[in-house]
């Protein structure tokens, strides 16, 4: 659901909206809402990415809006990512209401006003901020300005197979990353010619979900400080991530790794790998677990924090935190339904809880969070709880959003687990010099 790390939204994004004319300042108020008490009513669109089950999900909270408001139509549009919707925005032709997978453009449309600034609109009808967890009220405003709310969150953790662990005569899943590579070589299965039958885990970058910024929580790694200044040369957690990391691909080969993962089942099918497996282990969001349920339900696995190294077991328990993200585009026909859909979506705890339920994702208010309506079982719980532990972490907001960064390091990791990286130290440096020329052209 929500983020799965997608790569659609580029990374000029900011520069792109600036040149179509979205060159609203940070704070930039947009429509003024109508006075306190104003009936919200006429038709109000909606976009969204979901597509398939999902959507479904998504039109049934939708029809209870309807039934509430009667006043009210939502014309929803499934399946738009979040390049469409930006050059929808640019072009002026944006709908009332988006939805995004993406926290990392929060910066940049909160800053160039692409999403207007929800304050005024929060203050009128009596919303507090406070009602979100910290960490998903930060991802959803920058330098003071709210121009989204959160609508669910996804947390990251690790899958693992209960049956083949136990053949291999392992109780339970790894809880550092030193444990996690030794059970990962004696999970895995090679055929005659040592090509991979079996992987324990696939530890390639750009693997379904593994991302820098995926694993980065479970080692503390930091992007930035909080003047905004790259740390990915000076905080030694990234060289170790990265290390450990090499190891385990060199253990296995790449080209092997490249074999495998190029025979396997795609991401969002039913013949995902862990759904069928062909990998003991894997690195995912909370959402595979309403996958396994309407794919492979007999399968017979548990879910865990995934595992940093051994010297920080502090932060086990910690992991990555994204999540769907919803705002009022700049020039929307009716602000005040939208902001009607928008604050029914995002705090009314029935709708999120029967969100939660069907998408199986994280529920993004402390009232939701603690409904007794709320489905949880022990799977479910492991997701909850790495989205409450408070060393869980997102990629840090800036004018230009998350991606430039997170780019620039995920093309310098591609090229490290090929081999082409001879001075680590040196690379990371690098990595840190090119962040702050792109962080600093996205300056006011």
């Amino acid at each position: 659901m929500a983020s799965r790390t997608f790569r659609a939204f580029v990374a000029v994004a900011a520069l792109s909206l600036a040149a179509a004319g979205c060159t609203a300042e940070t704070g930039s108020e947009g429509p003024a809402p109508e006075a306190k008490g104003a009936t919200a009513e006429g038709n109000v669109t909606l976009w969204h990415f979901f597509s398939g089950r999902e959507a479904e999900a998504i039109q049934a909270v939708v029809d209870d809006f309807e039934k509430a408001n009667p006043k009210i139509t939502v014309d929803v549009r499934s399946e738009q990512d979040d390049e469409k919707v930006r050059q929808a925005i640019a072009a002026g032709k944006g709908p009332d209401l988006g939805i995004s997978y993406s926290t990392a453009i929060v910066g940049s449309f909160c800053s160039t006003g692409a999403f207007i600034d929800l304050e005024p609109w929060m203050e009128r009808d009596g919303v507090s901020a406070d009602i979100f967890p910290d960490l998903v009220s930060d991802y959803t405003e920058f330098d003071g300005t709210r121009c989204a709310m959160p609508m669910l969150a996804d947390a990251y953790g690790l899958y693992y197979n209960k049956k083949m662990l136990a053949d291999a005569g392992f109780d339970g899943p790894p809880k550092t990353a030193e444990e996690l590579t030794e059970m990962a070589k004696a999970l895995t299965v090679r055929n005659p010619d040592g090509s991979i039958k079996v992987a324990g885990f696939v530890p390639t970058f750009g693997f379904y979900e593994n991302t820098p910024e995926v694993m980065a929580p479970a080692w503390g790694a930091q992007w930035l400080d909080d003047d905004l200044d790259p740390q990915i040369a000076d905080d030694p957690a990234w060289a170790d991530l990265l290390e450990w990391q090499k190891e385990l691909v060199d253990w296995y080969g790449l080209d092997n790794l490249n074999k495998f993962t190029a025979g396997i089942g795609q991401e969002w099918s039913a013949d995902n790998a862990f759904q069928t497996g062909k990998i003991a282990m894997n690195l995912d969001g909370e959402w595979r677990n309403a996958f396994i349920a309407a794919d492979a339900p007999d399968l017979d696995y548990g879910t865990a924090p995934f595992p940093g190294p051994e010297d920080r077991p502090e932060l086990y328990g910690a992991g990555y935190v994204t999540g769907t993200i919803a705002g009022i585009p700049r020039g929307a026909e009716n602000p005040e339904a939208a902001w009607a859909l928008l604050k029914y979506l995002t705090t009314d705890t029935d709708a999120l809880v029967k969100l939660s339920n069907s998408l199986r994702n994280v529920p993004t208010t402390e009232e939701s969070l603690g409904s007794p309506d709320l489905v949880t079982d022990p799977n479910f719980q492991t997701f909850i709880d790495v989205f409450q532990n408070e060393h869980s972490a997102t990629t840090p907001a800036t004018r230009a959003g998350a991606e430039g960064y997170t780019g620039t390091m995920g093309d310098f990791t591609e090229r490290w687990q090929q081999g082409q990286v001879d001075d680590l130290a040196a690379g990371l440096r690098e990595v840190d010099d090119q962040m702050t020329t792109d962080l600093q052209r996205s300056a006011p």
